[in-house]
């Protein structure tokens, strides 16, 4: 039985005029999960545009600058609820030059749904989406194969497009993959079943992303508790109190466990696990909490609690997958900050071991110039150990971004190897 209070995020993904937008407004629309004053004025504007119908497309191209054009440039972020569970949607954009921001709204997604044109099968910027979602290890890929309308509804089509998308996949590191064939435009498949494609079996999209099994995609055995503030409050009822605030990253803390603080290596017992509503008896993942521990130890931001018993890596040298997001190249051996949950150190690009070929998946060794949207491995040095984990193992404390001193912008995210 699902709980109905779990919380799924998903990123949209795809080439240009996929139909992102609309599919996302197909759902609020279809799932009534639009306020009634939010369709009114989206009624209007498609009339002031001349469309027959309703724009669905407008209710996630929220920015001037994409009404405009009619696409989307920035990842715009909704949400909505059914009463089997709520939901987070990232619609991110589809243009090749703002690939950088496919990569934020997909960060923290339990499933990317990537929408294939039917018409056009599987193209470049369905692949590299593909490449960063395995990339991001989003346990669930959902395909929509859309515009199916424009092709007859045709069943061949849809299985040329999954024979395509299964030759290139094979490559990829994705647990599930589903095909779903739909219409955004016309609502196939999406909230309800198709009544045009009576040879498809499977659920439509909603029920799909209602059912989705997502208890497991957290690292509940690895206890990581970056610590963000150390709480002070020297109050009347609180004066000795020292306690460490943050969010518990994965795994479960209980009172009385054998901690380690990294990378000092001191060690205590952890004493109390408080919340705004009161003391708990474990903190797990996502939680955010203070804890207390049995002995006055020296304990600061960017310091990881953890068990004794089971420990991250402390390392200065670091092995990432890189993607580059800004729009000039990285400089040879500059400095950068990089951040690795709550904590901050200086850092340098040491050295470029090879890069990818998007389309075919090869390693490039030749070339070692960093530029926007690149994807490549890469070795880093910290002045400060990092606490890490291996990003497959845990995508918080397996994640850095790198950002520029002088503007403040960040530059590349990275997945730790």
């Amino acid at each position: 039985m699902l709980d109905n209070n779990q919380l799924l995020r998903f990123t949209t993904a795809g080439s240009v005029d996929d139909g992102k937008s609309t599919l996302i407004g197909r759902l609020l629309y279809d799932s009534k999960s639009i306020f009634e004053d939010q369709l009114e004025a989206i009624e209007n504007t498609s009339k002031r545009k001349g469309h027959d119908g309703v724009d669905l497309a407008l209710f996630t191209d929220g920015l001037r600058d994409e009404r405009e054009q009619g696409i989307t440039i920035d990842v715009a972020y909704r949400y909505f609820t059914t009463p089997k569970r709520k939901f987070i949607i990232a619609d991110t954009p589809g243009h090749i030059q703002y690939t950088r921001n496919m990569v934020t709204g997909a960060s923290t997604a339990n499933a990317a749904i990537i929408l294939v044109d039917a018409r056009h099968g599987v193209i470049e910027q369905t692949k590299r989406h593909s490449f960063i979602a395995s990339l991001l290890q989003i346990p669930h890929v959902i395909v929509c194969i859309n515009k199916m309308d424009l092709v007859g509804h045709s069943e061949e089509a849809y299985n040329r497009v999954i024979d395509q998308f299964e030759e290139f996949s094979s490559k990829l590191l994705v647990k599930d993959i589903r095909f779903i064939p739909i219409s955004a435009l016309n609502g196939d498949n999406v909230v309800n079943r198709s009544e045009n494609m009576t040879w498809y079996q499977g659920a439509p999209l909603l029920h799909t992303l209602e059912t989705l099994h997502i208890s497991s995609d957290i690292n509940k055995v690895d206890a990581r508790f970056p610590v963000q503030t150390v709480l002070r409050p020297q109050s009347e009822d609180h004066r000795d109190y020292r306690g460490y605030a943050g969010r518990m990253a994965s795994g479960v803390l209980r009172p009385g466990d054998e901690i380690t603080v990294m990378p000092s290596g001191f060690t205590s017992q952890i004493k109390t696990i408080d919340t705004f509503k009161g003391q708990v008896n474990e903190a797990f993942a996502p939680m955010s909490v203070t804890i207390t521990l049995e002995d006055d130890i020296d304990v600061g931001r960017g310091d990881m609690i953890v068990r004794s018993n089971n420990k991250p890596e402390a390392s200065q040298d670091i092995e990432v997958m890189l993607c580059w997001l800004h729009n000039d190249a990285a400089k040879p051996r500059a400095k950068y900050s990089i951040r690795h949950t709550s904590n901050d150190q200086k850092a340098m690009i040491k050295e470029v071991v090879y890069k990818y070929d998007i389309n075919t998946l090869e390693r490039q060794s030749d070339d070692k110039e960093l530029k926007m949207n690149d994807i490549s491995k890469v070795r880093i040095r910290t002045t400060k150990p990092l606490m890490i984990d291996s990003y497959r193992e845990n995508r918080t404390t397996g994640s850095i971004i790198l950002v520029d001193d002088t503007t403040n912008e960040t530059v590349a995210a990275g997945m730790i190897v």
